[in-house]
């Protein structure tokens, strides 16, 4: 049996710590997969911390991040800059994640060359097409021009069947984050956030991110402000921020939350500190989509500052609530899980619908029975 090649591209640090398990999985059957691994480098620094982590060398560096870049120049320059690459390398099958501006652009470069398009973590819907934005439309447009669609439940692949998808070309496989959670945990990695976390282990420490477009401005002064007066509210309650590299969230981060002796603004964290971060927080606030499936695997509960998730399977769950940006609400649910021990212990134990560890396995074996049913 020929090799196959399969292409696979990301650029944020979402995307890598999400693909790194399936990169690892294609690794292991080398006689029947080749990888070609290439990175737009959307994000520079949190991706070079993902690659690191899980020892993976992209063959190609598109290097696109520059300052104050706009989605048409990223759009543009994955796409430009991907279409040598694949004609050079001629893939049997491109592979995309989720929904972001690499991805679509990704995508409908490998449409244009006539090659197959992998969707991990296809499926997800608002039905919003400007919430989250660029998210959901990039999402909508990858999965018009999917071939073969990687959903993580049975929700997602219902949301593909109502829009008209070939059944047989949905594969159900869990979300490859608890594959990388599965990779990470067991990570001895010290670093100075878990030191500080350590040295109060009666504080109830809450994890809070904060980077979503759409929350710049005034949600994102809410949640500032509602963490601000939670802290003052609570001397039980420590906050830690890894700050997200935008100029925007650094600059209202440091005015609202700069100077406050319980609130601690660090640098993005590596994955495998970041999951250790997760594992000893009290809970978790963000507008962040991967969070609401990391953080349940780890039971803890996530409060999601968005008016809409593409994940209800969490709702469902119980695991996750999605609480919006309104100040006072956002006091007010936070106040709730600090003060209602049931509520809190109801949310924490419920159980996690994203999946077993497996999933890259299942998204390898379903790749070659495609590409060679295709012959």
């Amino acid at each position: 049996m020929e090799k196959k090649k399969i292409a696979i591209v990301f650029g944020t640090r979402p995307e890598a710590i999400k693909m790194a398990p399936v990169i690892l999985e294609l690794n292991k059957h080398q006689e029947k997969f080749e990888s070609c691994i290439i990175v737009s480098a959307q994000h520079r620094e949190m991706l070079d911390q993902v690659l690191k982590v899980f020892d993976i060398k992209p063959d190609y560096d598109l290097d696109i991040m520059r300052q104050n870049q706009t989605l048409s120049d990223i759009t543009a320059d994955v796409l430009k800059g991907i279409e040598t690459i694949f004609i050079d390398e001629q893939p049997d099958m491109v592979l995309v994640h989720g929904d972001t501006t690499t991805s679509f652009a990704s995508a409908l470069a490998a449409y244009y060359q006539k090659i197959p398009v992998g969707h991990v973590e296809a499926g997800l819907r608002t039905h919003d097409i400007y919430f989250p934005f660029p998210e959901e439309g990039n999402r909508q447009l990858i999965d018009t021009i999917t071939n073969l669609f990687f959903v993580p439940t049975e929700t997602t692949k219902e949301n593909l069947l109502q829009e008209g998808k070939d059944e047989n070309r949905i594969i159900v496989t869990g979300n490859t984050v608890i594959d990388a959670i599965h990779y990470t945990r067991d990570s001895q990695s010290k670093h100075p956030a878990l030191d500080l976390m350590d040295s109060k282990p009666n504080q109830k420490w809450i994890l809070l991110t904060s980077h979503r477009r759409e929350n710049y401005g005034e949600p994102m002064t809410n949640i500032f402000e509602a963490m601000l007066e939670v802290v003052n509210e609570h001397s039980v309650v420590e906050v830690l921020l890894p700050v997200h590299l935008s100029p925007t969230v650094q600059k209202l981060a440091k005015e609202i939350l700069g100077n406050h002796e319980r609130i601690h603004l660090i640098e993005p964290l590596e994955v495998d500190v970041f999951h250790q971060v997760i594992s000893k927080a009290y809970l978790v606030l963000t507008d962040s989509g991967g969070l609401q499936e990391e953080a349940p695997a780890l039971d803890i509960p996530v409060l999601v500052l968005r008016d809409k998730t593409e994940r209800p399977e969490g709702l469902d769950a119980g695991t996750l609530r999605v609480i919006g940006t309104d100040k006072k609400r956002v006091i007010e649910e936070v106040n709730e899980l600090i003060i209602n021990k049931e509520r809190y212990k109801k949310m924490s134990k419920a159980i996690n619908p994203y999946g077993d560890g497996l999933a890259s396995g299942r998204i390898v074996r379903a790749i070659n029975t495609f590409l060679n049913k295709e012959e």
